[in-house]
């Protein structure tokens, strides 16, 4: 009986241990979160990448293939914790590193940037919009109508125009979910499409669908 007893409570002493260690770490992970700093905005005229990078073995990934002089910051943008890097002048220079990074270390990287000060004069019917806050995948065409539908087929939708850095650029997808966006992004890579991931909020909706013939 005694001993009946005794193996009882060590069985619930066994039970709340587990569960303390658990609530624990449940609240370390969100008091991590919690001293994840926002990512600071871009400077006027500056491209961030912001690699999407979760984990510390991420970050420990990147740091692998990064330049030792790089400059990088560990920081949250929207629901994600990224790695910063600043410092880009031009943004074909950013798509480089973007692809670099996807390339060598298997990561996606967000390009951003600030809006320009001075708004470009457009006809008074031309109302284009922002997306908002989320993740826009873009697609160079090249000026080629074919691209489109190639796009469309592989996202297995309607896709629209938009403008990003006073470009026009296919728009594959928009999201606020990064892993739907990476999924996308790097279908679209390994098709061989000139694919990149975007702060939606500098995006600018230009036509909802874009009409295939």
């Amino acid at each position: 009986m005694y001993s009946t007893v005794v193996e009882r409570l060590q069985t619930v002493s066994s039970a709340i241990t587990i569960a303390i260690v658990s609530l624990l770490g449940s609240v370390n992970s969100v008091m991590a979160q919690q001293k994840t700093p926002t990512c600071r905005p871009p400077n006027a005229g500056e491209y961030l990448l912001l690699i999407i990078s979760p984990s510390t073995d991420n970050q420990n990934q990147l740091r692998r293939v990064l330049p030792s002089e790089t400059t990088t910051n560990v920081c949250r943008y929207l629901n994600d914790t990224v790695t910063r890097i600043g410092g880009f002048a031009k943004l074909d220079d950013a798509n480089r590193w973007a692809r670099f990074i996807r390339d060598s270390a298997g990561l996606s990287a967000i390009i951003t940037t600030r809006p320009q000060d001075t708004p470009v004069a457009r006809p008074a019917n031309f109302k284009p919009q922002a997306l908002g806050q989320g993740y826009a995948v873009l697609v160079d065409y090249f000026n080629n109508p074919d691209v489109a539908k190639q796009v469309q087929q592989v996202v297995g939708g309607d896709i629209g125009f938009v403008s990003y850095a006073q470009r026009p650029y296919l728009l594959a997808v928009f999201t606020t979910n990064s892993k739907d966006a990476q999924t996308t992004l790097q279908s679209l890579s390994e098709r061989g499409f000139f694919a990149q991931l975007v702060d939606a909020r500098r995006v600018m909706l230009l036509r909802q669908v874009v009409k295939l013939q």
